[in-house]
């Protein structure tokens, strides 16, 4: 069998309605050869079988994969519970009609698996919660779900290799169940304590004794800080009594600094997590952090970049005005990077926010770099959604420009722009973009005005005339 491309799926589009009724049936042949071949076949064309109605294709397609999740045969076992999980992805929201029955079946297998395909069936779990979100947030569901999973958890000891998917779905899970997770957050967020200081202090006494100590799997670290961040997001405020309770803080002052990207990564996604969730228990180690959040700024290693980044613009959403002593530490490299050639769109993205965000809370002290970064800025912004981090970066940008409107002179075709990819700003950044562009346009007169709004592409034009009458 080929890989299906997109390219020939649109000639496949025609035949369809008659081929995945067919192959449907296939899922009950008798070989399991065929069932097995017929789920992978299936799930190449989930992305069709989700934009016709439901009942057509997805209800019938979803029943039988089901059935063949709790196949006699374990490949087939194996094909049904990862076609599920690429359905899943696929489908979203529209599984939520149907969840009591799918956790029914997914709770089952868990009886029913052995080893290898608890594996999967792990990420099939993980990934319904990341389809559906807060719909998982049901009593009964949760009923259904928890207790096989926290009994796997508690089967499972510390240095077993196991835990690291069954920990992913658990992060998941929580993010997913938010506060329907609070009945379960303590034993999880302590073992994920531990199993990071185990960790630490295993690769301590092997820096110190190569010869006697093996070197700890850092892997164990790294997923329990991606639970952790899990949790923190999952349970927001809830999370501050868990936090104080033990010594996180100190454990990631260590994280930030392994030598191992991926650890690094982990320590600075569950740092923003933690600044949005308790900024109490985060602020008092800013000092500490900062300057190591400002080295880590380095686009040779795009993903500890990226989520340092992030953690900056939302420490500074919190510090507000006290960010200012950090500003210096952290600036230059952020304009540096958003300036580079071929630096990948998420990064771009979040350097823009960041420096927005920077920009709202000291304006005076990242306003006087604006006309080195408002190009590729207004450039990396117009294409992301309407959301918070958009906004408060834009509203940064805005009150940049009240302190240093000379630096957006030369690049104010890319601001408008900018201004007109947002579909419904809040009114008061409304009026702030109103401002700019009329206080603009009595700038250089109406003549003037003319000759430059010439230059729009005639949507542009549309837009800001509709929306700001200019």
């Amino acid at each position: 069998l080929c890989c299906c491309t997109n390219s020939c799926m649109q000639g496949m589009v025609p035949y369809l309605p008659e081929l995945i009724p067919h192959l449907i049936q296939c899922l009950c042949d008798k070989k399991a050869l065929v069932r097995s071949i017929a789920c992978w076949t299936l799930s190449r064309y989930a992305h069709w079988v989700v934009s016709q109605p439901p009942d057509s294709y997805l209800k019938p397609l979803m029943t039988e994969l089901l059935k063949r999740i709790l196949d006699g045969n374990k490949r087939v076992q194996e094909a049904a519970c990862s076609a599920f999980a690429t359905l899943e992805e696929e489908a979203c929201t529209e599984l939520v009609p149907y969840l009591s029955f799918i956790l029914d079946t997914l709770v089952f297998a868990f009886g029913k698996y052995q080893h290898k395909n608890l594996l999967i069936l792990y990420d099939a779990i993980g990934t319904l919660a990341d389809s559906v979100g807060h719909h998982l947030n049901q009593p009964e569901y949760i009923q259904k779900l928890m207790p096989p999973l926290i009994n796997k958890w508690n089967e499972l000891k510390d240095e077993d290799k196991d835990l690291f998917p069954l920990l992913e779905c658990l992060s998941s899970v929580a993010t997913a169940l938010q506060s329907g997770f609070l009945p379960y957050c303590e034993p999880v967020y302590q073992r994920c304590v531990t199993l990071v200081q185990k960790t630490l202090a295993q690769a301590m006494m092997y820096n110190q004794h190569p010869d006697q100590y093996e070197a700890p799997d850092k892997d164990f670290m790294i997923v329990a800080l991606d639970l952790l961040s899990g949790l923190a997001e999952g349970l927001g405020g809830h999370v501050e009594q868990l936090v104080a309770r033990s010594n996180i803080m100190t454990l990631l002052f260590q994280c930030m600094q392994d030598t191992m990207p991926e650890v690094r990564q982990s320590s600075f996604a569950l740092l923003g997590d933690l600044t949005k969730a308790c900024f109490l228990h985060v602020k008092p180690c800013i000092a500490e952090f900062m300057p190591i959040l400002g080295l880590n700024l380095n686009p040779e290693f795009i993903s500890v970049c990226n989520n340092a980044t992030w953690a900056i613009g939302e420490i500074s959403m919190q510090m507000g005005a006290e960010m200012q002593p950090y500003v210096g530490m952290v600036l230059p490299h952020l304009v540096e990077i958003i300036n580079r050639p071929n630096t990948p769109k998420t990064l771009l993205e979040n350097t823009a926010i960041t420096i927005g965000r920077l920009g709202y809370v000291c304006p005076q002290e990242v306003a006087p770099q604006l006309q080195q970064f408002i190009r590729p800025w207004c450039t990396s912004l117009r294409n992301i959604r309407d959301n918070e981090e958009k906004d408060s970066a834009f509203r940064g940008i805005c009150v940049m420009i009240g302190v240093n409107p000379a630096g957006v002179v030369q690049d104010f075709i890319f601001f408008c722009d900018a201004v007109a990819s947002w579909v419904n700003p809040k009114d008061d950044l409304r009026d702030m973009f109103y401002k700019i562009l009329h206080g603009f346009k009595d700038q250089v007169g109406e003549e003037n005005w003319q000759q430059f709004s010439e230059q729009f592409p005639p949507l542009l034009k549309e837009r800001l005339s509709a929306c700001y009458g200019v």
